[in-house]
């Protein structure tokens, strides 16, 4: 089983990264497939897309200035299977891509993947110090179902803070 393709391209607003794609999403192709996963509600209920797109509909994102990535290309039923070796060199990616697109944000969804792709310990949710060439960085919460610290009104709240600034 492979990763699935990115959806990006120039002059991108927001890059949303994912840890690495689930099983149905690499199955299927489409980025954050599972039903479970709120990714697709939260985007909607933010303000970033008008209306809720299904996984299958991922490249309309361009049209809003929106792309997806991973950090880790290897698909997994769950992201704790990623060793930290991967997500470093999943980061080291990331950079490069980011880079070469130059996207506004990159917005990691996964507070733990981005302190261990990007050695930032102590980064929480929201605006990090850190940039990539010119783009800003954020940490949302991962919006995998399995994350039941935040309902999806509070992930949609967080999305909508970055949704207002960027």
């Amino acid at each position: 089983m492979q990763g699935i393709a990115d959806v990006i391209g120039p002059k991108l607003r927001v890059l949303f990264c994912g840890i690495n794609p689930g099983l149905m999403s690499a199955e299927t192709g489409h980025h954050f497939a599972r039903p479970g996963n709120r990714f697709w509600p939260a985007l909607h209920l933010s303000g970033f897309t008008p209306r809720q797109l299904k996984p299958e509909e991922q490249s309309e994102l361009l049209g809003w200035r929106l792309g997806i990535t991973n950090v880790v290309e290897r698909p997994s039923a769950k992201a704790g299977e990623l060793s930290k070796a991967e997500l470093v060199a999943g980061g080291e990616r990331l950079v490069a891509k980011v880079l070469e697109f130059a996207p506004e944000w990159l917005a990691v969804v996964g507070v733990t993947a981005y302190r261990d792709a990007f050695g930032e310990r102590d980064a929480g949710m929201g605006l990090q110090e850190k940039r990539i060439g010119s783009t800003r960085v954020w940490v949302l919460p991962n919006p995998s179902g399995l994350n039941a610290h935040y309902t999806l009104p509070k992930l949609a709240a967080a999305f909508a803070e970055l949704e207002h600034v960027s």
